[in-house]
């Protein structure tokens, strides 16, 4: 691994943890820049990925009843996409996460998959019970700064390839959908060392 930041130094951005010379801290501190940036790109690749399979969808949709239970209805917020009629003609509350697999790493030792895998769980606890009873479907898509999906993003991805592989004659036209997936996340995850890397003085 090269290192990447001057170890110790505080974080220019959130100023409340120490960099690490790997940049641990970088990829997993939630403090704008880079965060909500990462978020928000997946989300709008995503996005263009169902538009280009020709699948209805809408971003940023407000549906009135996605809240975490413990806030109230005062926190109501929209679904990052819904996609029309995904399931039994129910539409779908697409809801993004990105985790980083390094937090905790030192109390705890390195699982591949756990922390995507704990970060869908709290997504489904907290929005799929409001999802049914509003006759929508639910789908939590997790991934993490390596790059890996949960479950359930998986998943859904494929559908959406099958949708394009039925929608195109070209034998790899499918193709793109996980690799601009992979590719937003990479980027989101460059921004966020890059907004921490020390100035350079010419």
């Amino acid at each position: 691994m090269i290192p990447l930041f001057p170890a110790d130094d505080p974080c220019p951005v959130c100023r409340k943890c120490c960099l690490d010379s790997f940049g641990e801290h970088a990829v997993h501190c939630k403090e704008l820049p880079g965060f909500k940036y990462r978020h928000n790109l997946v989300r709008d690749v995503l996005f263009d990925v169902l538009k280009r399979a020709g699948i209805s969808a809408k971003k940023e949709a407000p549906v009135n009843f996605l809240t975490d239970p413990l806030e109230g209805r005062s926190m109501l917020r929209p679904a990052d996409i819904l996609v029309f009629g995904w399931e039994g003609g129910k539409h779908a509350c697409v809801d993004l996460t990105g985790v980083s697999p390094l937090v905790g790493l030192r109390d705890h030792g390195f699982v591949a998959g756990q922390v995507i895998t704990k970060a869908e769980a709290g997504k489904v606890a907290k929005h799929e019970k409001a999802c049914i009873k509003n006759q929508h479907v639910f789908v939590p898509f997790a991934f993490d700064t390596f790059g890996a999906l949960a479950p359930d993003a998986v998943r859904f991805l494929k559908r959406v390839q099958q949708v394009v592989s039925s929608n195109t004659a070209h034998v790899k036209g499918h193709n793109f959908v996980f690799s601009s997936v992979g590719f937003a996340i990479q980027k989101g995850v460059a921004a966020q060392l890059v907004a921490r890397l020390p100035a350079i003085s010419l």
